[in-house]
């Protein structure tokens, strides 16, 4: 059990701040951001970290962490689902209905 504990505490991670929104990443994870410009395949690095924690050391910047960086691997520009938006107004045969797909980029986290 204590080894569990070991192994788990030894893990890395990091609240990056990107497309006005934080995300809490560790190495190995995916996750879907907001659209970026880089080409698939691409190493991109997030050098706006707001907290880092490795070994059991915590790291809280004031706003941003100095010399921390983020690097991760693009592996996919897509669009979400699309949702739909209607806007009604009873009485006067007012309605309108409208959809939105969000564009996002999908990011592999390599290293902390």
């Amino acid at each position: 059990m204590s080894s569990e504990k070991a192994k788990n505490n030894n893990m890395s991670l990091a609240i990056i701040k990107t497309g006005g929104k934080q995300y809490i990443v560790a190495p190995g994870q995916k996750l879907k951001i907001e659209k970026l410009p880089q080409e698939i395949g691409a190493e991109i690095v997030f050098d706006q970290v707001l907290l880092v924690e490795k070994n059991e050391k915590v790291e809280i910047g004031h706003p941003l962490v100095k010399d921390a960086s983020v690097k991760g691997k693009v592996l996919q520009q897509g669009r979400g689902k699309k949702i739909i938006i209607q806007k009604f107004k009873a009485k006067v045969r007012y309605h309108k209905r409208a959809g939105h797909r969000q564009p996002y980029t999908e990011v592999e986290v390599t290293e902390v």
